[in-house]
């Protein structure tokens, strides 16, 4: 079972409320596993390019699986993923995001994927990061970033992934990135009303930003039995 983390944009809290569902998911009891197909602004270890969120991600992880599963493709200049596949001439292959998928999948009651970006993001000439959790048929999970324009990207990209008719919007988060955005309910309550999908948590601005506090934030059923 799978799901995939988009968001509205980036810079709104994907890798946060990801590796917070896994929290979530692994204090039910469900093996858990965490992967960032795609990222750019990585940087070099003894082992290879890491990425911050890839890692973030694994540390959530019921168990320890290997590096180029959990992020097969790992770019350091931090910019489009499909620029940074580019400068360094690869071209990243969706039957092996499907395959590296497939492998945490055999051994995980939930894999919890998260996108880059927003939900229509390229990764070459034609393709695109959304074909990946289209092509799986994962249920989607998008992370609303509580900001001015939060609205019309929210939607926008609500309609995209029904329009897309492959993935399922099971529902969203609502993640605070801007103290000062309001009327903060009257926001909330809009979405609510115009999201086809129910809210599965609201994180507020937090002083002292951590998983444990983004988890607790969190009303979520087990997800490994959401059909």
């Amino acid at each position: 079972m799978g799901y995939f983390v988009t968001g509205t944009d980036t810079g709104v809290g994907k890798t946060l409320i990801a590796a917070a569902l896994m929290k979530h998911q692994a204090a039910l009891g469900l093996r858990v596993a965490g992967m960032k197909p795609v990222a750019s602004g990585c940087y070099p270890t003894a082992a290879g390019l890491r990425n911050d969120d890839a890692v973030a991600l694994e540390h959530q992880a019921t168990a320890r699986h290997p590096y180029a599963l959990v992020n097969p493709y790992a770019f350091a200049p931090a910019i489009a993923p499909h620029l940074a596949a580019d400068a360094v001439g690869v071209t990243i292959s969706m039957p092996l995001l499907i395959d590296a998928y497939q492998q945490l999948e055999e051994h995980s009651d939930v894999v919890i994927v998260e996108g880059a970006g927003g939900w229509r993001v390229p990764i070459g000439p034609v393709g695109l990061l959304s074909d990946f959790p289209e092509t799986l048929g994962l249920g989607v999970i998008l992370v609303v970033g509580l900001r001015l324009g939060c609205l019309n990207h929210a939607l926008l990209t609500c309609e995209a992934i029904l329009r897309g008719g492959k993935s399922r919007l099971v529902g969203w988060v609502g993640n605070g990135i801007d103290p000062a955005f309001s009327p903060l309910e009257a926001n909330i309550a809009t979405l609510e009303r115009r999201i086809p999908a129910p809210c599965l948590g609201i994180v507020p601005p937090l002083t002292n930003v951590s998983v444990e506090a983004a988890c607790t934030r969190l009303r979520l059923p087990v997800l490994a039995a959401v059909e």
